[in-house]
């Protein structure tokens, strides 16, 4: 077990993965960062912030703080996977940086719900626009099983078939995207709003309601350290892991700016307040009734890489837990294709189950302030690692240290307290889930002690 007060790496702290053995290309590291960022908050949280906040200006100043703030996460985590190039996330990090037990709750939450949940919900999601394109297709539950049950049965053969499919899929994603851009641009027809600021946007960007809904972007920017759960299999996870992270958000940060600016730019902002189908909704006015259908169904299959990128990288977390736990070893077995393949059945079990009962949309109001706060605590690692192991071998050092990480760090802890006040039985409920992983952890250490 780590001692606290350690100032050297443990043996194991410099251990880096078989290179050679790596699988994920840059490229598809870089998917699997975009199509775990965009999901369906792109789509459907402009509705809600233009009731309070119209103004072009004060909407995409909203949605580049959430990237700064994305990619001043991005950043920190590229020195502590460049650093500790291991698959796992946070679960290897807290466990090294600060003490094992604090590395397994992150685990315990990433394998329980923190994958699983927002499968469940793009699963669902995905059912949802399918169903809007096609109204025969009224059972949107057995929609969403089949589709996780697919993409998990990809994600189980080979890691080359699993790579190509998420890029094909994150591909699709993001031309959809530049399509409906460069068609607002050229065939819409532009609404009176203003983008640049003024005055009168001073109060609107200093209000509660600016406050709120930068909350629910930056849940919008989440993922963007998707790649850092599978670095162990990523070519040359030095280079490659930060520039994935880096690449990847600023994709995702100029796509979601211009997305913004072409919902606003060709649709009134009347038709858009209180809405959920934002996308749908902007299709129509760009393509008509026709093309908004094929924009919906074309958004549907964007989100299988949301639930591809999810079903690649969560399993992993898991596999590591149980390399590092004996209690847990058989979440670590491979099948012959080098497959975490029981964790990914565990993980699929839980997102059926999440599914069946709709359990998943409880899990997700809390699972905001509990995976901020990890995020949080691991941010934070950046200057207890420089602290505590000086010497260590850093590849990558993040970029504008020390205020990239103030940043993120300001931001973070702005966000817990006002989840906190704002919805106290969720995030009591969120620290409950992680309290839960506590027996579990001393039964895995006991375990392996006898």
């Amino acid at each position: 077990m780590t001692s606290l007060n350690q100032t050297t790496p443990p043996s194991n702290f410099s251990e880096k993965p078989n290179l050679s053995s790596g699988h994920i290309s840059l490229l598809t590291a870089i998917c699997l960062v975009v199509a775990n960022m965009i999901g369906t908050g792109i789509f459907t949280s402009l509705g809600f912030q233009v009731i309070d906040i119209q103004s072009g200006f004060g909407i995409l100043l909203l949605w580049l703080i959430g990237g700064i703030f994305a990619l001043s996460g991005a950043l920190c985590y590229g020195e502590l996977g460049a650093a500790m190039p291991r698959s796992g996330g946070e679960y290897h990090y807290l466990s090294k940086i600060y003490h094992p037990l604090l590395g397994f709750l992150s685990g315990w939450v990433s394998v329980t719900v923190g994958f699983a949940a927002p499968i469940a919900a793009a699963a669902m999601a995905f059912a949802q626009y399918l169903s809007s394109v096609f109204p025969s297709l009224n059972s949107s539950m057995a929609i969403a099983l089949i589709a996780v049950v697919f993409v998990s049965l990809i994600h189980s053969q080979t890691l080359k078939l699993g790579s190509l499919f998420q890029q094909a899929f994150t591909v699709l994603k993001v031309i959809l995207i530049l399509v409906l851009i460069l068609a607002g641009l050229t065939v819409a027809h532009p609404q009176p709003i203003g983008f640049l600021p003024n005055v009168n946007d001073i109060p609107k960007i200093f209000s509660s309601s600016f406050a709120i809904s930068l909350v629910y972007v930056t849940y919008s920017y989440s993922g963007w350290n998707a790649a850092v759960y599978l670095a162990s299999e990523i070519k040359e996870p030095e280079k490659n892991l930060p520039r994935s992270l880096l690449i990847g958000t600023l994709i995702v940060t100029i796509l979601y700016l211009l997305l913004n600016f072409i919902f606003l730019y060709t649709t009134p902002i009347n038709q858009l307040a209180g809405q959920l189908e934002i996308g749908y909704i902007a299709a129509q006015q760009i393509f008509g009734n026709v093309g908004a259908k094929i924009m919906g169904l074309l958004i549907a299959f964007g989100l299988i890489s949301s639930i591809s990128s999810m079903v690649l990288a969560g399993p992993r977390v898991t596999q590591v837990i149980g390399e590092d736990i004996p209690l847990f070893k058989i979440l670590s077995k491979k099948n012959k294709q080098g497959i975490p393949y029981y964790a990914m059945c565990l993980q699929l079990a839980i997102v059926i189950t999440l599914i069946i009962t709709s359990s998943f949309e409880a899990v997700i109001t809390y699972l905001g302030f509990t995976l901020t706060f990890c995020s949080f605590i691991t941010v934070l690692g950046v200057f207890v690692y420089r602290f505590r192991c000086p010497d260590a071998p850093r590849p990558y050092q993040t970029w504008g240290y020390p205020i990239t990480p103030i940043i993120f760090l300001g931001i973070s802890l702005w966000m817990l307290i006002f989840i906190f006040q704002d919805k106290p039985l969720e995030s009591l409920a969120g620290l409950g889930t992680i309290a839960l992983g506590l027996p579990w952890y001393f039964i895995g250490i006991r375990y392996k002690l006898v």
